[in-house]
């Protein structure tokens, strides 16, 4: 596996409006992205811009949302997964696999605008990895 930098730290948090007060007098409001919605991944995000990367705030939009089983075990919120560039999703996709790792669901597009896939945590060590395509093909 080529992992490239890391993208982002993703936060769940049962509200967005909250997390972005706190995240703002850490880094000043001009770091706080639009709140946008995902709904096909069924979840609220907005982006802290941190220094040599990003704090992905999510909330779920609903109960069917898997950020809100998260949140059923963890009320606070807490760190949710960890995002990787990759510079070719598919060719990582078959070497983890090749390697007997495991995705969570199919590749799709995330909330850069492009395609993401989620790793499942019993293969990573315990934690939620998220493989991105990078927006710039890993340069």
């Amino acid at each position: 596996m080529a992992l490239g930098r890391l993208n982002h730290v993703g936060v769940a948090t049962p509200s967005i409006a909250q997390a972005v007060e706190h995240y703002a007098k850490l880094f000043g409001a001009a770091a706080i992205g639009a709140l946008f919605d995902l709904p096909e991944q069924g979840v609220k995000v907005c982006f802290v811009n941190a220094g040599n990367t990003q704090i992905e705030l999510i909330e779920p939009l609903d109960d069917a949302s898997p950020v809100a089983g998260f949140l059923e075990r963890n009320p606070a919120g807490g760190q949710h997964h960890l995002c990787f560039e990759v510079a070719d999703l598919d060719a990582e996709i078959a070497d983890l696999t090749a390697s007997g790792a495991r995705l969570l669901g199919s590749p799709r597009i995330g909330a850069h605008g492009t395609r993401i896939v989620f790793l499942h945590p019993r293969d990573m060590g315990g934690v939620l990895v998220e493989l991105m395509e990078a927006p710039d093909g890993g340069h």
